[in-house]
């Protein structure tokens, strides 16, 4: 099927239209499961967490796992409706263009990325997510390549977020260096209990932080690094709907919800969040 759509487009063209349907199916069923978490969570307020562990060696190991809260779940339920909403309306607005089907394989890239960053449930899976999420904006916004405009947005959207990003990298790397643990539970307990006891470096931990905080600037627009969002766009108009005006610059929000056990422990950081959003 694939290789006859890829080879045969036009005798194939009434067919590559279901491809829409089972993106929509999957979206609606992790809805369900996201509506369903939520209920429980206004029901019981508690939180499940399941991590695999990956030793390399006696001093260090990876973490994997997923962390599921009422922040969790917020975002789950935002990301599913707006982005069934979205693949709805994209089925008939793009179906005329010719990358139909790399568009629905594209934004259903991008759900997945950001289902995998909202339930990340440390530091290092955030970071894999943040930069698959952004790899999925610079495709969507130079979706029309060919055209000068959207490949010129595409390419200052991903340099102005790489340089977010690379404060992010920064700061997970600085705050590993000053707990040891990429986990959020550790790192909020240990960094409480070390500023408590005056243990750490009180201007390395507030550079750390900041550089965190870049990372969010940058994704949600924020002044100093939002020029590239008016660029943006040059994208299809349901990739404005679902990226610029929904989910992604959302993430800019989650990241500081997330963290935000750790900047209520550093007064100058929350005065820059205050001052900049």
């Amino acid at each position: 099927i694939g290789v006859g759509l890829l080879l045969f487009p036009t005798a194939t063209k009434n067919f590559r239209r279901m491809w829409a349907f089972p993106s929509i199916l999957v979206l609606s069923i992790v809805m369900i499961f996201s509506t369903n978490l939520s209920i429980l969570q206004i029901n019981s307020s508690s939180i499940y967490q399941y991590v695999w562990s990956w030793t390399l060696d006696n001093d260090f190991s990876l973490e994997f796992g997923y962390l599921i809260d009422p922040l969790t779940s917020i975002m789950l339920m935002l990301i599913t409706t707006v982005g069934i909403m979205v693949l709805i309306y994209s089925d008939n607005y793009m179906a005329h263009d010719q990358g139909y089907l790399r568009f629905f394989s594209y934004l259903s890239f991008f759900s997945t990325s950001m289902l995998g960053l909202v339930t990340s449930s440390n530091l290092i899976q955030i970071y894999i997510f943040w930069e698959l999420v952004g790899m999925c904006s610079y495709l969507l916004i130079g979706f029309w390549f060919t055209r000068p405009p959207a490949a010129n947005a595409c390419q200052k959207a991903f340099v102005t977020n790489r340089v977010g990003d690379f404060g992010l990298l920064l700061g997970i790397l600085g705050f590993y260096w000053i707990t040891g643990s990429f986990e959020f539970r550790d790192l909020f307990e240990i960094l409480n209990n070390l500023i408590y006891n005056n243990e750490v470096n009180f201007p390395f931990v507030t550079l750390c932080a900041a550089l965190l905080f870049a990372g969010a600037v940058a994704k949600s627009a924020q002044f100093p690094l939002h020029v590239w969002l008016p660029d943006a766009m040059e994208g299809p108009t349901p990739i404005s709907a679902l990226i610029h005006a929904a989910t992604m610059v959302a993430a800019g929000i989650f990241l500081v919800a997330r963290l935000l056990p750790l900047f209520i422990l550093i007064p100058y950081i929350m005065n820059l969040i205050s001052l900049i959003g």
